[in-house]
């Protein structure tokens, strides 16, 4: 048979798993925080027909002849850049404005927001920034599109948890039932003035809370007529006594290869072996172990959007269409040879 055949089922192939990438890229070009990806080729291995001699006193060298074999898909790669932001005036609408990741996941509730082991999420070594799970499953993204339930969690659309820091001034105390709302105490209220976390907070990871009212140092619940979140993400409260209090920090992760993640879909991330450990940024107020400028903004009230480029997108469509077609002339020349090979026998 003719090596040629084969040489152009492999074009196609690799050029319809291009399309695949690309047609998956179009399609997600309007999904909040969705990194496009492209297919990259490599060349077979080659078949040697003679190989290459050296120069002598007579003659000069000779190169080596060689006929590929075909193509093979090199790699997938993921593009982080980052998209556009979007602004949507909600004010549960968080965007990134930089690095880091949202930290989400699923799991039992913790007693209250002061447990360092239980369904939390722990940093076993607090110069290094890594995390580790205990009794969570945890995800990452950069979908900052969360809701709240009636039980004040703070969670993504798909019912995920959003983790961050407790601040010791808050004490959270979780309900067990799923149809009552967790319980919220402030210790201290402006004892920070709502603008930064309490520098002894735990370095536990819990799921974070908005809850509709407080109570002050166990008293009268009082509503909390606002929240916002700063660029660092602590969430700051607003009583309608006129107090405030920074009931917690959203926690934001990064990765030493970002493109090592592995897509678990619902615009979700987890690690793998070639992403590196996710690194959680440090506890607004911690001076001793600061690592917070190596992470972006939070930005309220827009989303991130696709960073898929269309007319990209296009071209590369156009030009895999075209390889597609060119490869599929290959297999239907190779064809006609054999045919005319086999009409040699009258």
């Amino acid at each position: 048979m003719l090596p040629s055949l084969y040489s152009g089922i492999s074009g196609l192939k690799a050029n319809q798993r291009k399309l695949d990438v690309v047609g998956n890229n179009i399609a997600n070009s309007s999904t909040t925080a969705f990194k496009s990806q492209r297919a990259r080729f490599e060349d077979m291995i080659s078949q040697s027909v003679s190989q290459a001699s050296q120069a002598t006193n007579t003659t000069g060298g000779v190169n080596g002849k060689q006929v590929g074999l075909g193509v093979q898909l090199a790699g997938i790669d993921t593009t982080t850049s980052q998209g556009s932001m979007q602004p949507t005036s909600r004010n549960l609408d968080f965007a990134i404005d930089g690095t880091g990741y949202f930290v989400v996941g699923t799991g039992g509730l913790p007693t209250d927001s002061a447990a360092t082991s239980g369904n939390v999420i722990t940093i076993p070594d607090p110069a290094t920034h890594k995390m580790a799970g205990d009794g969570v499953t945890s995800q990452f993204t950069r979908d900052g599109s969360f809701t709240l339930d009636t039980q004040g969690n703070l969670l993504t659309s798909d019912g995920l948890r959003v983790y961050g820091y407790a601040n010791t001034n808050v004490a959270i105390t979780y309900a067990t039932d799923v149809k009552t709302a967790h319980t919220v105490d402030i210790t201290n209220p402006n004892a920070q003035n709502g603008a930064d976390m309490d520098p002894g907070s735990t370095g536990a990871l819990v799921p974070l809370v908005i809850p509709d009212s407080v109570t002050i140092n166990g008293g009268t619940p009082v509503k909390v007529q606002s929240f916002s979140v700063g660029k660092d993400g602590i969430i700051n409260a607003v009583l309608a006594n006129g107090a405030s209090a920074a009931l917690g920090q959203i926690a934001m992760a990064s990765f030493s290869n970002e493109a090592g993640l592995k897509k678990d879909g619902k615009n979700l991330y987890s690690s793998s072996a070639n992403s590196g450990d996710p690194l959680l940024r440090s506890i607004a107020g911690d001076t001793t172990e600061d690592n917070s400028g190596g992470y972006g903004d939070v930005i309220q009230g827009c989303l991130e959007m696709s960073n898929v480029d269309l007319a990209e997108q296009f071209t590369d469509m156009i030009i895999a269409s075209r390889a597609f077609q060119a490869n599929g002339k290959i297999i239907s020349t190779g064809d006609e040879i054999l045919q005319d090979l086999v009409n040699l026998k009258r």
